[in-house]
């Protein structure tokens, strides 16, 4: 059951309202990078980790003038199933091409063995592809996006037949932790957030050679409704520079058949809740003579993210007598993107896929053991 909001203009009030085991030289080695008895001592990175309670506003940047349009095309306008990665042990930009044929030999010997059952025509060829997307990283401690690609051709096709692309995946760091990121020994190379798009199978397979290779750990990556909210809040946030066309909403209420309920909110309505939350939650400061630094005028706090969501609710609460503080939020969507509780996430504007990326960095670095 599914029930709609409408888009209609209608004026809010001001009330603010599968891991497989490590081997031992692997193990050693990553707890000595995060462990408190390691010869490092204590490494701040881990044990400061906490959830971010301000961010930076996101602007409009032209990210093209630092990532290709060609690499950026790869990135955007496609849904990406999120997962989580340890750092990979000896991991080398400068040996993708090697990479690229190890692969693919592991994917032909799965196949061999019988391995991979789930393949979509047994008797076709793979083509393995490693990339470097230069421009992606913040700062000099993130390492550099790696892109990749997976094609195959059945071995009866025609000689001109070009091969097809089954499967797409990418692995990336932006504005990570530097003090976790700089804790990290030599050999080891961080790229946390971990992105595919394909058949599950290959997925599988994809992370299978990495975790032999590289001994490495993969984990599911889920957004939590906070962090739903902040995208939410952060994308609104944008709408004066870049319209955000709509403000979608999804939540899961908890009654005997759980109840689905989207609602869609108009784009201006969105936008002047969210400035009027902040303007409020500023003038309060101000009246506290806690008025913000020059610093701050830039940033967003969580305070504001959870006001904002309050006004939504209770917006949505005035018109269709529904109360959503008792449910889950699940997906937010906007024309900038959309993101879904399950870890799925979609890109849909690249001016503001950095902010998205830190975001979703930052979700990775939490979820990983410790």
């Amino acid at each position: 059951m599914e029930r709609h909001g409408s888009m209609a203009r209608t004026p809010f009030n001001s009330v603010l309202v599968q891991r497989r085991s490590r081997s031992k030289s692997y193990r050693q080695s990553y707890r000595s990078c995060v462990g408190t008895a390691s010869h490092l001592g204590f490494t701040p990175g881990l044990t400061t980790r906490k959830l971010t309670t301000s961010r930076r506003a996101p602007k409009s940047r032209c990210i093209t003038e630092k990532v290709s349009p060609e690499q950026l095309a790869l990135l955007v306008k496609k849904e990406w199933q999120l997962s989580y990665v340890t750092p990979l042990h000896q991991f080398r930009h400068t040996l993708l091409k090697s990479y690229s044929r190890q692969l693919s030999a592991f994917i032909v010997a799965e196949k061999r063995q019988g391995l991979a059952v789930e393949v979509e025509g047994k008797d076709s060829s793979f083509r393995v592809s490693f990339s470097v997307v230069q421009g992606v990283a913040e700062t000099d401690a993130d390492a550099e996006t790696v892109f990749l690609q997976i094609h195959s051709k059945s071995f009866f096709a025609g000689q001109d037949e070009p091969q097809k692309l089954v499967w797409s995946g990418w692995l990336t760091c932006v504005n990570g932790s530097p003090d976790y990121l700089h804790s990290l020994p030599k050999d080891f190379v961080c790229l946390p957030l971990f992105c595919s798009s394909g058949a599950e199978w290959l997925t599988s397979l994809v992370k299978s050679w990495f975790q032999r290779t590289f001994d490495c750990c993969f984990g599911p990556l889920e957004i939590n409704p906070m962090n739903l909210q902040w995208l939410a809040a952060l994308w609104t946030n944008c709408h004066p520079e870049s319209s955000i066309q709509h403000l979608k909403l999804m939540w899961t209420l908890p009654v005997a058949t759980p109840l689905e309920v989207t609602c869609t909110f108009h784009p201006q309505d969105a936008w002047e809740l969210w400035r009027s939350t902040r303007r409020q939650l500023q003038e309060d400061d101000s009246e506290g003579g806690g008025g913000r630094g020059e610093e701050e005028e830039g940033s967003i706090d969580v305070e504001e993210v959870t006001r904002f969501m309050q006004g939504l609710k209770s917006h949505f609460y005035r018109h269709f007598r529904v109360d959503l503080s008792a449910g889950r939020l699940n997906q937010v969507s906007t024309a900038l993107g959309s993101a879904k509780h399950n870890g799925r996430i979609k890109i849909s504007n690249s001016s503001y896929m950095i902010t998205t990326l830190m975001l979703l960095t930052e979700c990775a670095l939490l979820k990983m053991p410790i």
